[in-house]
């Protein structure tokens, strides 16, 4: 079985441990290991046999597209630089790839999340675990080579980890190929942040917009994505502003109500994310300002990402 194994990297320090777990596997199957390391400059040295390609620093969709385009086989084995396969992940890759049919186009591998055995897990560890049951997710995807190329591949108007992975998928598809998931595993480790990611991921809301215009009304379901909450995001971010501009036309009464419909949207979405957390002080005080903090935050970008796209 010819396999072409490629890992996108910003130089995560988990890169060093994802490449010493491939090393045994690798030599013993004979895998080609493209690194595409998508940092400016001269690409770093590494311990193990694998060619490293300068990345086009546009995002982790463009890097994928400069990986599988420089492949030598037939499967192409996507993995993220942040995951830890296990110890046997080149032999199962190896069986997933030789079962498949003919007409499958992309096999996934499996995905484990940890989270803390001894309390509740933080918002951001849930939304981590998350992707232990997210459909065709390039943490761990391969795809024959022909598939790619029938489709074009990744649509680096995606620039970010966000999506690029499920809109891949459904093109593959409407290519006619199928999509299975296969029996290798591999750990996602959930990886320290700062108290602000939530917001700072609410960046992916342009690319929503553009897979709107791209695929209608019906885009979500298209593509396999849970529904999320930008509708509620939009009005609490209305009835906030309404109550700001009534307030300063001095309209007391309707700015009192306009501003009772923000409070009680704003402290329905902070209970919906403290509730199954571990609640202590630095998680709620964390929950609170972030909850007030995404529903503008997610309203500007899809407004900007919809502006942007509108002449599609």
């Amino acid at each position: 079985m010819s396999v072409t194994v490629v890992i996108p990297t910003l130089g995560r320090p988990s890169l060093a441990a994802l490449l010493t777990a491939l090393a045994p596997g690798v030599a013993e199957h004979d895998l080609e290991l493209l690194v595409i390391d998508d940092r400016p400059g001269s690409p770093p040295p590494l311990d193990v046999p694998a060619t490293v390609l300068p990345g086009p620093s546009r995002g982790p969709a463009a890097a994928r597209n400069v990986g599988w385009q420089a492949a030598k086989h037939d499967w192409v084995a996507f993995l993220d630089d942040d995951v830890l396969p296990d110890a046997d992940w080149a032999d199962r890759l190896v069986d997933d790839l030789a079962e498949a049919g003919e007409r499958v186009g992309g096999v996934q591998g499996r995905l484990r999340v940890p989270l803390p055995p001894d309390r509740r897990p933080t918002d951001w560890e849930r939304v981590t675990a998350g992707l232990a049951e997210g459909a065709w997710i390039t943490a761990d995807m391969a795809y024959r080579r022909v598939a790619l190329e029938a489709c074009g591949g990744f649509d680096e108007r995606l620039p970010r980890a966000f999506r690029e992975d499920a809109e891949l998928a459904f093109r593959v598809r409407d290519q006619g190929w199928s999509l299975t998931r296969g029996r290798r595993r591999v750990t996602h480790p959930v990886r320290p942040e700062s108290p602000w990611v939530s917001l700072r991921t609410q960046r992916g809301n342009a690319d929503d917009a553009l897979l709107r215009r791209l695929y209608g009304p019906c885009w979500r379901e298209l593509l396999q994505i849970p529904s999320g909450r930008r509708s509620r995001h939009v009005a609490v971010t209305l009835a906030g502003a309404a109550a700001l501009a009534l307030a300063a036309t001095g309209r007391r009464g309707p700015a009192t109500l306009a501003g009772l419909v923000w409070a009680a949207g704003t402290a329905e979405f902070a209970a919906a994310r403290i509730a199954p957390g571990p609640r202590d002080p630095r998680e709620v005080a964390t929950m609170l300002t972030t909850s007030a903090l995404i529903p503008p935050a997610a309203t500007w970008h899809w407004l900007r990402g919809w502006w942007r796209w509108r002449a599609l």
